[in-house]
C-alpha cells in the first residue's frame, strides 16, 4: 500500500522522521514531558516519587502536566519536520469535530458501563455529586478534572494518532501506521497495575482502542474528533461512575453515581483492578467498532485533505 498523508499535504521542504526513530522519540517525548511536569509537583508534595497523585487537586495538576508532552511533540513537528500543526490533524472544523467526538465517546462509555451493569457486574456504593450536602463543592473538582482530561486525552492523541501514526503511514501505509502506534499505545499502559489477567485484557483493549480511534482519525482526516472521544471516555469513566481509568482511581464523589464491582462478579466482566477497560464487554464493543470503521474506511473515496487522507506515491526511504 502506498504511503498516505493523513491530515495535510507534504511539501518538498518538509522533513519526515524515520519510522524507527519516531517510535523511540514517542517514548522519549512522554518520559521527558512527564519528568519536567512532575518535578515541581514532587517538590511541593502533590505527588510521591512514584508519580502517584495525592488528592484530586494533584490529579488535576498531573493531567494538566501532559501539556508539556504536547508542546514537545508540536515543537518537534514545527522545528525539525518544518510542518504546521495541520500536519498532526489540527485542521478545519475543530470545535464541531471535537464536540461530535466527545459525544460519541460519552455514548461508548455509557454503553460499556450499562452492559456490565445489566450483566450483574456492579453494585451501587453511594450516590453521585448531587446527593452530597455541598453540591457545588462536589461539582467543582469534576469540572476542573474535565479540563484536565481534555488536556491528557488530547496529548495522548497528539503523540500517537496525530504524529506517530501519520509519520509511519506516510511511508508504509495506514495499516502499519495504525498497527505500530496502537501497539506502542498499549505497551505504555502495561505497567498501570500489577501483572494479572485483567491487565492482559486491559492492554489488549487499549490496543484495540488505538486501532478503532486510528480508523476514526484517518477516515475523518482530522485529530479533533479523536481528542474529544478520548477525553470524554476517560472523564466519564473516572468522574461519572467512580470507576478505575486504566487502573487509576480518582478520589472524589462521581457526577452520576458511585459504582463498585459486585461481590463475586468475575474479573473478566468488570475488569477488576483495571476497570471497565479490562472487561470483555469493552473488547466486544471495540471489536464491533473497529469492523464498522474499517468497512467505512474501505468504502471511502480519498483525495481531499481534511475530508479524507491523500494517497501519495510510494517512495524508497529508510525506515
Amino acid at each position: 500500500m502506498a504511503g498516505i498523508e493523513l491530515y495535510a499535504p507534504r511539501e518538498p521542504r518538509h522533513r519526515r522522521t524515520w519510522t524507527a526513530v519516531a517510535l523511540i522519540l514517542a517514548v522519549v517525548f512522554i518520559i521527558l514531558g512527564q519528568t519536567l511536569s512532575m518535578i515541581p509537583a514532587i517538590l511541593l508534595g502533590w505527588v510521591d516519587m512514584q508519580g502517584q497523585s495525592q488528592g484530586w487537586g494533584a490529579m488535576a495538576y498531573t493531567l494538566a502536566g501532559f501539556a508539556v508532552i504536547a508542546l514537545i511533540t508540536i515543537g518537534w513537528v514545527i522545528l525539525f519536520e518544518r510542518r504546521s500543526i495541520r500536519a498532526i490533524g489540527f485542521n478545519d472544523q475543530g470545535l464541531k469535530r471535537f464536540l461530535r467526538g466527545y459525544g460519541i465517546g460519552l455514548a461508548f462509555l455509557l454503553t460499556v458501563v450499562g452492559l456490565i451493569a445489566a450483566l450483574g457486574g456492579y453494585r451501587i456504593e453511594a450516590g453521585g455529586a448531587f446527593t452530597t450536602p455541598n453540591v457545588l463543592g462536589a461539582l467543582f473538582p469534576i469540572v476542573v478534572l474535565l479540563i484536565g482530561f481534555i488536556i491528557q486525552g488530547s496529548t495522548e492523541e497528539i503523540v500517537t494518532r496525530g504524529w506517530l501514526m501519520q509519520v509511519i503511514a506516510s511511508r508504509h501505509g495506514l495499516g502499519w501506521g495504525i498497527g505500530l502506534s496502537s501497539a506502542l499505545f498499549g505497551l505504555l499502559h502495561a505497567g498501570n497495575i500489577k501483572p494479572s489477567p485483567e491487565l492482559v485484557v486491559g492492554v489488549a483493549n487499549v490496543v484495540l482502542f488505538g486501532v478503532m480511534i486510528g480508523f476514526y482519525a484517518a477516515r475523518e482526516g482530522s485529530l479533533w474528533g479523536v481528542c474529544g472521544w478520548h477525553a470524554a471516555w476517560n472523564w466519564l469513566l473516572g468522574l461519572g461512575f467512580g470507576l478505575e481509568v486504566s487502573g487509576q482511581v480518582i478520589q472524589t464523589p462521581p457526577l452520576i453515581i458511585d459504582l463498585a464491582d459486585r461481590t463475586g462478579a468475575p474479573w473478566w466482566l468488570t475488569g477488576a483492578a483495571f476497570g471497565p477497560e479490562g472487561s470483555v464487554v469493552t473488547t466486544a464493543v471495540l471489536l464491533l467498532a473497529c469492523v464498522v470503521l474499517a468497512l467505512r474506511w474501505r468504502s471511502k473515496d480519498y483525495g481531499v485533505v481534511g475530508e479524507a487522507p491523500v494517497v501519495v506515491a510510494e517512495e524508497k526511504a529508510p525506515v
